[in-house]
């Protein structure tokens, strides 16, 4: 006898990325661009040592890191966090209209998204994202029952003035009363490693203020990469253009610029957002774990933080400069392929000509794990337009967990295929690898997932 799950289980599928988990544990030899980790030999072994030392070696506080803390996380941290936020704006907390008190500390930045999205999403909900979008978040959104609608993104990130189109339009149906949030990764993100431009970030708040007509309208901005910053000048946030604390929230973590084994993240909210979310979070955990909060504490009241920042800084500056040589050494040099040359993060994001077929049910997909190469199938990051039809000629890269040496050999490995199937495209077995059409267009139907829909 089966048992009867729950509407929302049931509109949570499989996150895409357990597949490719499974194809690289399958062959260890395989070398993979896929996943979005954090490099391997550059872990804060010594350093979190040395702050564990420090904190256990003082029994007062080495007690008070082994007991429960607050649901809203340890106060000390969060006055830290709030710190460390005023030196990346250059501005005072209370200019954006923020105290300690405005902070709650999460198991990592993901918890902070998931708790928003539960205390703010009822099923039919409208969240906006632009396409591509960060697909876990999405997929997310999804099993909470959102409509997740999707405006076009350019090389400088998010499209404000799409954003107002759809906003205009949802108005104009009676449906902007929907319209809980907008979501968007404002620094390097994660699949294409674009930065949300600096003339768009004002003007978003601006928009979402201005179409708050009988409820609140909040901006939801993943700033996770932002301190993996290698060229270019550093941006103020979304956050930052908020001086009472009203419109946005902005999710930051230490898992990606120090280490994600502590799986500690900060957020700031809206007061009367943060009262709901500490509502569910006193349900899922009673608090993140102490001993957690108390390394990134002393990391970042000690300088550990700041100098293991720059060290990730230097080592991914120098594999972003490997991977994209490597891209413009071996991909074919032919009209259609393109890729991000992103400031910062860990993600490069390739486009290739409409006819190539990237998805992981492919035949691109399966050649290149066959040759030993693994990417992520951009597909996953798009949500379908109104014909259910998303780009299935995109993928992302990552240059994070791959060691140095083998960046190079994998974009070879991945580039040889590419050649292949553009270079066999007249013939049967191009047919039969490109899996349609040689003429075919830029997207192909896909099932769409429970409340995805494309704008």
């Amino acid at each position: 006898m089966q048992l009867s799950f729950s509407n929302k289980a049931r509109r949570t599928q499989e996150q895409p990325i357990n597949a490719l988990i499974v194809a690289a544990l399958a062959n260890p030899k395989l070398i993979n661009l896929a996943a979005g980790l954090v490099d391997f030999d550059t872990l804060p072994v010594a350093e979190v040592k040395q702050a564990a030392d420090a904190i256990l070696s003082d029994p007062r506080r080495g007690r008070a890191a082994l007991q429960y803390e607050t649901t809203q996380g340890l106060a000390e941290l969060r006055a830290e966090a709030l710190k460390h936020l005023e030196k990346l704006e250059g501005k005072a907390g209370l200019s954006m209209g923020l105290t300690a008190d405005d902070f709650v500390i999460t198991t990592g930045s993901q918890q902070a998204l998931y708790l928003i999205g539960d205390v703010l999403i009822d099923p039919g909900d409208i969240v906006i994202t632009s396409n591509p979008s960060y697909f876990v978040y999405t997929g997310t959104l999804t099993s909470f029952g959102a409509n997740v609608l999707a405006v076009r993104g350019d090389e400088n990130g998010m499209d404000v003035g799409a954003l107002e189109q759809l906003l205009a339009r949802l108005d104009s149906e009676g449906r902007l009363g929907r319209v809980k949030m907008v979501y968007c990764t404002s620094y390097f993100d994660n699949p294409t490693g674009i930065t949300l431009g600096a003339d768009r970030r004002e003007p978003m708040v601006r928009l979402v203020e201005r179409f708050s007509k009988k409820h609140r309208i909040v901006i939801l901005e993943d700033a996770a990469y932002r301190e993996l910053r290698y060229d270019g000048e550093e941006l103020s946030s979304i956050k930052s253009f908020d001086p009472n604390n009203a419109h946005t929230i902005i999710a930051c973590t230490f898992s990606k610029p120090f280490a994600p084994g502590i799986k500690t993240g900060y957020t700031a909210m809206p007061k009367d957002l943060l009262h709901a979310v500490l509502q569910q979070k006193g349900n899922h955990d009673f608090g993140s774990a102490s001993l957690s909060q108390h390394i990134a504490l002393e990391a970042l009241a000690t300088g550990l933080y700041a100098k293991q920042v720059q060290k990730l800084k230097a080592n991914y500056r120098k594999k972003r400069d490997v991977m994209l040589a490597a891209l413009d050494r071996h991909m074919p040099k032919e009209p259609g392929i393109s890729w991000t040359k992103p400031g910062g993060g860990l993600y490069v994001w390739l486009t290739l000509p409409g006819r190539v077929d990237t998805r992981g049910a492919g035949p691109m997909f399966a050649e290149c794990v066959e040759r030993g190469v693994l990417y992520v199938p951009g597909d996953h990051a798009y949500q379908p337009d109104e014909n259910g039809t998303v780009p299935t000629n995109h993928l992302r890269l990552c240059f994070g967990s791959v060691p140095t040496e083998l960046i190079e050999p994998g974009i070879e490995r991945l580039a040889g295929v590419v050649s292949e199937l553009l270079g066999s495209r007249n013939d049967a077995e191009g047919e039969k690898m490109h899996g349609r059409d040689a003429h075919a267009t830029q997207g192909a139907p896909v099932a769409q997932a429970p409340g995805a829909v494309v704008i």
